[in-house]
């Protein structure tokens, strides 16, 4: 397979511009191609507001080693598919079958790869299935009635499924897992495109119908979904897992169980520094969602609006405040701000988009860097400082908005002063807000952060620091505060227990999630045999009467 980089096109051109362009730069007829697909497309803006595509294209053709002897374009390679393959199976004997908790993108790629290769994974998720769960957040957002198991942070999908759906990662893949994750969503629903455009998103509107699917084929193939089923307790003997207590007092018994509980898993996160896990504080980054109108950021990126040849305009922002990053983080352009709120009287922020981004305004996280040495001393576990740092600044939005939202204008931002209303352009917000001091959220340092980065971010981006620009806050959910040691097999201190993912401080997104789940599945099936290998010799089921099935 022969690479061809950097073949540009104007917006407007079709298939067979496209094909041409193949050809010239090729130098042979059209007969000696035997089929391309393209690898990856994006937009170039360099010469606004004349804006070109520029496609990456894999083409197979006939006699290919022997022209690739005599090419000399330097943008022309030769590539071969990386292909996923599933890891031998290994002969140790499972104990009942294996426990996923968590159905975000990292517990659910670790139970999909282990009931595609006859493991019959447990999956046990706090939250409800998607569907209520929709119906779920959306009266939150109308009522502010809060389901403290089931939100925008807890239930099918995890996190991510109330976000953008971005799909891009900077994990170098050469297992070909980042592409397996791909095509297992197109194969349940997503549109084919993500496959190869450099910013891959679904939506979280697209996001949801995907993740049912998957759902159901995990199903299908012997696994078991288990809904507003909490982990309460770990039952360990002698340093290793033996089942999961479950809040409606079921004890599921297994001897492998995944943590996949996501980033805001904190009662989780204390039960398991109780029963002797091995875990440290990490760093992370808090801070504010800010809005603009998506035309201004539309006019900044491709000097023009959007039409049918482009979609809403993103950015990426990043710099220095003394010795602490501050950067923009989950853009949603054409999206929306939402309450991710998920426990009582602490309030935070994120930001989604639905599939097609026609919001009025873009909107994104402008975090700063925090490390264990920002953590208050003396008031908890040192391993869980930061989930304290992280409940201090919610307890103090929830306060500064009296439960709703608050937001104020980056004019008086800077002046340290509660906004009493909007500029030329209002918020687009998913439940309640009210106009505050973000100020009297966070520490000085952090706010300056803020205030400096916004200023930076104004000299790349004309009108970034506007004073009409919104801020709501508290931006707190953005990784994980705690890293769960694990070895090379993947396990932890505890064995059997395996940490995966966003909530273990493994990844940073959904497609690292994804993948991360994907290589714990790996690990366990190195392993150990599966259980339609074990039922050839007896018949296979999890001891002490363990609930398997759902009520």
């Amino acid at each position: 397979m022969i690479r061809l980089k950097e073949c540009r096109l104007p917006l407007e051109h079709g298939k067979k511009e496209l094909e041409k362009k193949i050809e010239k730069r090729l130098g042979i007829p059209k007969k000696q191609i035997i089929s391309y697909k393209i690898h990856r497309k994006s937009i170039d803006g360099r010469k606004k507001p004349n804006l070109f595509v520029v496609y990456s294209i894999d083409v197979e053709i006939k006699g290919e080693k022997q022209y690739l002897a005599k090419a000399k374009d330097k943008n022309m390679e030769q590539v071969k598919d990386v292909l996923y393959s599933y890891p031998k199976q290994g002969e140790e004997k499972m104990k009942g079958r294996p426990i996923v908790i968590g159905s975000g993108p990292g517990g659910l790629f670790c139970a999909y790869l282990l009931a595609k290769t006859g493991y019959d994974p447990i999956v046990l998720e706090q939250g409800e299935p998607i569907d209520e769960r929709k119906k779920t957040v959306e009266h939150f957002w109308k009522t502010g009635e809060l389901d403290l198991e089931s939100n925008v942070q807890f239930g099918e999908g995890g996190a991510g499924t109330f976000s953008d759906g971005k799909l891009n990662t900077l994990v170098n893949d050469t297992f070909g897992r980042n592409k397996y994750v791909l095509e297992t969503f197109v194969k349940h629903g997503a549109p084919k495109h993500i496959l190869y455009e450099a910013k891959p998103h679904i939506g979280t509107d697209l996001l949801s119908t995907v993740i049912k699917s998957i759902r159901e084929e995990i199903k299908s193939l012997g696994g078991t979904f288990c809904f507003g089923t909490k982990a309460v307790d770990f039952y360990i003997e002698e340093e290793r897992i033996k089942g999961v207590v479950t809040k409606d007092k079921n004890t599921i018994w297994g001897d492998v169980v995944v943590l996949a509980v996501g980033h805001s898993a904190r009662d989780t996160f204390h039960i398991l520094y109780k029963r002797g896990l091995f875990m440290e504080a990490k760093s992370f980054a808090v801070g504010v969602r800010v809005e603009h109108p998506q035309s201004m950021i539309d006019e900044s990126q491709y000097g023009r609006g959007q039409d049918k040849y482009v979609p809403a305009a993103s950015y990426k922002l990043a710099t220095k405040v003394g010795n602490r990053g501050v950067y923009t983080f989950c853009m949603c352009p054409g999206g929306y701000v939402v309450n991710a709120s998920s426990q009582e009287k602490r309030l935070a922020v994120n930001g989604m988009s639905y599939h097609k981004r026609r919001g009025k305004n873009a909107n994104s996280a402008v975090i700063v860097s925090v490390n264990p040495e920002d953590f208050p001393k003396g008031q908890g576990p040192k391993p869980l400082e930061g989930v304290l740092f992280q409940q201090k600044l919610e307890e103090e939005a929830y306060k500064e908005g009296g439960g709703a939202v608050p937001v104020q204008t980056f004019g008086d931002f800077l002046e340290n002063k509660k906004s009493k209303g909007f500029g030329n352009f209002e918020t687009a917000m998913k439940g309640t807000y009210t106009f505050g001091n973000l100020r009297n959220i966070f520490p000085e340092e952090i706010s300056e952060g803020i205030k400096e980065g916004m200023i930076a971010f104004g000299k790349k981006i004309k009108g970034f620091d506007n004073r009409d620009v919104i801020l709501s806050g508290v931006e707190s959910r953005t990784s994980s505060p705690v890293r769960m040691k694990r070895g090379e097999d993947g396990m932890s201190n505890i064995k059997g227990l395996y940490p995966c993912a966003e909530g273990a401080g493994y990844a940073g997104g959904i497609m690292s999630a994804a993948m991360d789940g994907m290589k714990i599945a790996e690990k366990i099936i190195e392993r150990y045999k599966s259980n339609k290998e074990n039922e050839k010799d007896e018949h296979k089921g999890n001891h002490k009467g363990e609930k398997t099935d759902c009520h």
